[in-house]
């Protein structure tokens, strides 16, 4: 009988001698897996540095910045407002199954930032497309749209009145970026101090995350470049002075002021407004001008089909990345 703590078989058990032929047998076994090491390095050492000596390239859905705003999103956006006013745009006009279907597709894809406004009407497609889709795993921008003119109702309440509306018709808690949408005086920041004040206290309440502005004119560029309340830009740039706020020389500078000054920048019209859609190799020309800028964090185009989204990215896909922008 078997007592507690007792083995048989670990005290019959005894350890057994190496036999002479075992310290060859090491030998030739680390001789041939040696002999294997160098014929693998011997293959792959030249496909290595063929892919080595490759260009880097864009990846239109690889994680960027936004400036010192702590917003980190895809470097593709897709804009909802192509040929937007009165709370609709293109994207409004071909209806809700077709239009969250193209955010869903495009989120799919690796789009990550959805850029909307109050006056494309687009803030009820967003949150049903992304249903399911944890809220941490995408990003908002949105515009107050403060001029006369654009919207329906004649009233332009103040920003915290018109960002808790906005709130409740995205369904969200919180709203990653704010612009004050399209300024075009040289003096906003001025003109626009107390709507700037109360969006300043709504990032502090973690209401919204950052606050910028859309700019529509060179001098109001300018401006933003100089305004230390300004999180993020959207700037409309392009090589052809499309829709632009004037000729490449002299914004693409601004643009780089921006840049330094900590400020997120997302261009914008690198389409044209559409009237590159045609062309494909302009299209190319853009992609390539803004992505060689280096001072552009985020390309937003109003795609209005899946094919034009592929479209788009696939192009960017084949601009290789200057040696300074290669991480």
């Amino acid at each position: 009988m078997q007592t507690p703590n007792q083995n048989p078989s670990r005290a019959t058990t005894k350890p057994c001698a190496s036999s002479p032929a075992e310290p060859r047998m090491r030998r030739r076994e680390f001789l041939r897996r040696t002999a294997l090491a160098a014929g693998l390095v011997a293959l792959t050492g030249p496909w290595l540095r063929a892919e080595e000596s490759q260009p880097r390239r864009f990846d239109p859905f690889e994680t960027v910045t936004l400036g010192k705003s702590g917003i980190r999103t895809s470097r593709f956006s897709l804009g909802t407002g192509m040929r937007g006013g009165n709370r609709q745009s293109n994207h409004t006009r071909m209806g809700r199954e077709k239009l969250q279907a193209l955010i869903r597709e495009s989120y799919e894809r690796g789009t990550r930032l959805f850029d909307l406004a109050d006056l494309y009407g687009t803030h009820p497609y967003l949150i049903p497309a992304l249903e399911g889709v944890p809220r941490d795993r995408y990003q908002i921008v949105t515009k107050i749209w403060f001029q006369p003119g654009g919207i329906p109702e004649p009233e332009r309440p103040d920003a915290d009145v018109v960002v808790e509306r906005f709130l409740r018709e995205l369904k969200t808690d919180y709203i990653d970026l704010v612009l004050l949408h399209c300024v075009t005086s040289p003096n906003w920041p001025r003109e626009l101090s107390k709507q700037m004040e109360i969006l300043a206290r709504l990032k502090e309440k973690g209401i919204i995350r950052a606050h910028g502005v859309s700019c529509h004119s060179l001098e109001a560029l300018k401006a933003a470049a100089e305004e230390p309340w300004v999180d993020s830009v959207h700037a409309r740039i392009n090589p052809f002075q499309m829709s632009m706020d004037g000729p490449p020389d002299e914004v693409v500078p601004v643009l780089r002021k921006i840049k330094a000054a900590g400020k997120g920048i997302v261009g914008m019209k690198l389409v044209g407004e559409g009237r590159l859609r045609n062309d494909p190799d302009k299209r190319d020309e853009s992609i390539r001008f803004v992505l060689g800028l280096g001072c552009v964090d985020v390309m937003t185009v109003g795609c209005e089909t899946i094919q034009e989204v592929d479209d788009f990215t696939e192009r960017v896909r084949k601009v290789p990345r200057p040696a300074q922008a290669a991480a």
